[in-house]
């Protein structure tokens, strides 16, 4: 009996580790080219045509086609007509003419005719260039400086003259090598391919960044060493509005250092500092060139300037301190929009601790702000559309009275209008569903916008009165559609994919109902080949009661003893679970390799992704790897209590966020996950970038608590599974510092399941297919040896 039991279980074994796919992490992680290179950068040109960066040959570069609709065969673009192709241009009011920037120079150019002005010849660059209310001046910028000039060219008018403190500038120079260093340089470069590739990728983008400066004659306006910001005039030329930045000072920025380079010696890469460090303040001016005035605009008067977080409710005495010298709240400001008669400017004003953000109307005579609306949220001010600390977001004018933009006080970002005057407003779409990527139409009558109205994870394409009313769709493709809008608004060109197809080009007119014409085709044999799955998309119930959805891959044969990855995208706010080709590619791949060799796995969008609304999105708030963590939990119990995965036999990896998570995993739910791959993760939120970091946890040294309770470092004693970890040594996102603390804490702690594996020449994001493909062999050995059992 003894051993008939030993025969079976040798049988066991041997089912286990038999099974076998037709792919291997050596194949699927190799130069991604092999999968074909997707068209991207599309953009319209002046000339009506359609432009974009493409490599259907795989070569080493990828170059430029152009594609006019009527005509859908792309053609490669030759070097002279790719150097005077125009890729930005800005429209006079009657739409009938266009001024751009080539070369340094402008240019007018007839859109029907499509005859060429050129309008300077000077040795500095004019760059920015936009007409004035009426079309019939050319405003630009040389150096700091703001000018006009007729459209039919002649003499120049100066509207600014801003003065920056003297001060001696000092230029590197090459520095003469020593026959030793040139002795290194070519050793290293003959040791290691990839320093010669990167040294020809570097000779052939090289480019000399031409020198210009400012010319000096009205009014000056003296800036010191601020950085200027935001150089506009109003439509009527009268008013110039810029933003002054100051530095903060007495800051210490980090290093990265780099240790496999040309000159064979150890290089510092210049890094970010870390969040809590003082931040650059941002203030805002108007100049009137009527009074020879200049003003800096008024935010003391702006509602709530001192109302406090909620959060300052867990350090009642700080609270007190703080209520009882009440301080104005630091703000910054976007750019001034102005209508087009020039009567009237709004901007948009975000509080530098991210719980507000006001859309205020511009008194320009004076510099006062009057509210038209105000968005507070006590987590963080977010979502598609809406903008941040620095500005951004969608906000115009329909007429001369009315405005637009988006906010999230239904829950998820909407589109609204409002009276600038009277503040009186209206929703214009409403659902459990995000507008993104929003336009007004040139004759202000319609919108344009992208949605996820037919389900969270398949993106369309709408239009929508100015004045309200019901979407009409115009994409009619399922799947994920990226869509830039031709200038005349005739043609849609539709970058477009599939869970299991990746991007391609489409053209189509703007017409709903209309079939979308593919123009590439870039999805090479070999990849077809291959039957890729197209990924379930499920949901499920968390312990909080929100809906929550994944993707699921099914294996045909299961392993005998059943095991199971979650995979955890990174960012955090990002979406994963979806319709179209993922991102993460690569992860993709290795999952239908996974689902080949008997793996279940589990792609979740956790609490804290995005296309779910401002609930999910803030559901993180003071507590990374809280919600967001015990729905990798919940997902583990579906596994098991749906599909029949064992529960001693489930992993869990990820990378960036996704590694964060991990770690929180392994550390804090033990019993969950056997083994994890935790991928170049934040292992103490402290030492992270402040843009990101304070949105969610404030800061450090103000609430000590949401940084605690979120870091993996301080929950490493919780350490049972196995644990591998993996970090590119010149992560300028994520320091390799975040990695060497963890080690040593995890050896301090005398743990011995886990191993460190660096990649010298990697950054955040892995470049190398050699990196990609060691990594992804040592994710898939930890799960072989230790989901097994």
């Amino acid at each position: 009996m003894y051993k008939r039991l030993l025969f079976v279980a040798f049988i066991g074994f041997q089912l286990c580790y038999a099974q076998q796919s037709a792919l291997t992490v050596e194949y699927i992680m190799r130069d991604p080219k092999w999968i074909g290179t997707s068209p991207v950068g599309a953009f319209w040109g002046a000339d009506g045509a359609l432009y974009f960066d493409w490599n259907p040959q795989a070569e080493e570069e990828t170059s430029l086609y152009r594609v006019a609709p009527g005509t859908p065969t792309p053609q490669r673009v030759n070097e002279v007509a790719k150097q005077a192709l125009v890729r930005q241009y800005a429209y006079a009011p009657s739409r009938k003419r266009a001024v751009f920037e080539r070369g340094g120079d402008l240019y007018l150019r007839d859109l029907k005719s499509g005859d060429e002005l050129r309008l300077t010849n000077t040795i500095q660059h004019e760059t920015n260039p936009y007409f004035n209310g009426d079309g019939t001046q050319v405003f630009f910028q040389q150096g700091d400086n703001l000018f006009s000039m007729s459209v039919s060219g002649g003499e120049w008018t100066q509207l600014s003259n801003f003065v920056r403190e003297e001060r001696s500038i000092r230029r590197d120079s090459d520095k003469p090598q020593t026959e030793q260093n040139k002795w290194l340089e070519h050793d290293q470069l003959q040791l290691f391919d990839v320093l010669q590739a990167r040294h020809r990728q570097d000779s052939l983008r090289n480019v000399r960044l031409p020198d210009h400066g400012p010319e000096g004659q009205p009014r000056s306006i003296h800036i010191g060493n601020a950085m200027l910001s935001m150089q506009q005039a109003s439509p009527d030329g009268r008013y110039v509005s810029y933003v002054l930045i100051k530095r903060a000072e007495n800051n210490t920025n980090t290093i990265v250092p780099s240790y496999v380079t040309e000159s064979g010696y150890t290089e510092d890469i210049p890094a970010r500092t870390k969040v809590g460090n003082a931040s650059s303040t941002l203030e805002a001016y108007l100049y009137d060139r009527h009074l020879d005035t200049t003003y800096r605009i008024n935010t003391t008067i702006i509602p709530g300037i001192r109302d406090l977080p909620a959060f300052w409710d867990d350090y009642p005495d700080t609270k007190s301190k703080l209520l009882a010298d009440p301080q104005d709240r630091q703000v910054s400001m976007g750019r001034i929009i102005w209508n087009e008669a020039g009567t009237d400017a709004v901007v948009a004003v975000a509080a530098a601790d991210h719980k507000d953000r006001w859309i205020m109307r511009l008194d320009a005579a004076t510099g006062a702000l009057h509210l038209i609306d105000r968005q507070r949220d006590e987590a963080w001010i977010g979502g598609p559309g809406i903008g941040g600390a620095w500005g951004g977001g969608s906000l115009g004018w329909i007429d001369n009275e009315t405005i637009y933009f988006q906010s999230e006080a239904s829950g998820y970002s909407h589109l609204y209008r409002a009276n600038a005057r009277t503040g009186e407003r209206q929703q214009l779409t409403n659902g459990r569903w995000e507008v993104s990527d929003l336009q007004l139409s040139a004759d202000h009558k319609q919108f344009y916008f992208t949605a996820n109205i037919v389900h969270p994870g398949i993106t369309h394409f709408y239009r929508l009165p100015a004045s309200g009313g019901t979407p009409i769709r115009i994409t009619g493709m399922d799947g994920g559609n990226e869509v830039v809008l031709s200038p005349d608004e005739k043609w849609l060109a539709i970058r477009y994919s599939y869970s299991n197809k990746p991007w391609e080009l489409y053209l189509q007119e703007n017409k709903a109902g209309t079939k979308a014409i593919q123009v590439t085709e870039s999805v090479t044999n070999e990849f077809k080949a291959y039957a890729w799955r197209e990924p379930e998309v499920i949901t499920f119930n968390n312990r909080h009661g929100d809906e929550i959805y994944a993707r699921l891959y099914q294996p045909i044969n299961p392993k005998p003893h059943r095991p199971a990855v979650i995979f955890v995208h990174g960012a955090g706010y990002l979406q994963n679970v979806h319709y179209w080709w993922s991102q993460y590619f690569r992860e993709y791949l290795f999952h239908n390799l996974l689902a080949d060799l008997g793996y279940t796995v589990l792609d979740i969008d956790y609490t804290g992704s995005s296309g779910y609304g401002r609930d999910h999105r803030t559901g993180i708030y003071r507590h990374m790897g809280g919600k967001d963590l015990s729905d990798q939990v919940d997902g583990a119990r579906l596994l098991v209590e749906k599909y029949n995965v064992n529960a001693k036999n489930i992993g869990i990896y990820g990378g960036s966020y996704g590694g964060f998570i991990t770690l929180m995993a392994m550390f804090n739910e033990p019993e969950v996950f056997a083994a994890g791959a935790a991928l170049r993760s934040v292992t103490d939120w402290a030492h992270y970038n402040h843009g990101y970091t304070s949105n969610i946890l404030n800061e450090p040294v103000e609430d000590p608590i949401a940084y605690r309770r979120s870091s993996p470092i301080y929950f490493a004693e919780g350490l049972s599974g196995h644990l591998l970890l993996c970090h590119g040594m010149v992560d300028v996102n994520v320091h390799f510092q975040d990695i060497v603390r963890l080690s040593q804490r995890l050896i301090e702690l005398g743990k011995n399941n886990w191993e460190l594996a660096v990649y010298p020449v990697e950054d955040h994001g892995f470049v190398e297919p050699s990196s990609w493909t060691d990594e992804y062999k040592r994710i898939l050995k930890l799960f072989e040896e230790r989901l097994n059992n």
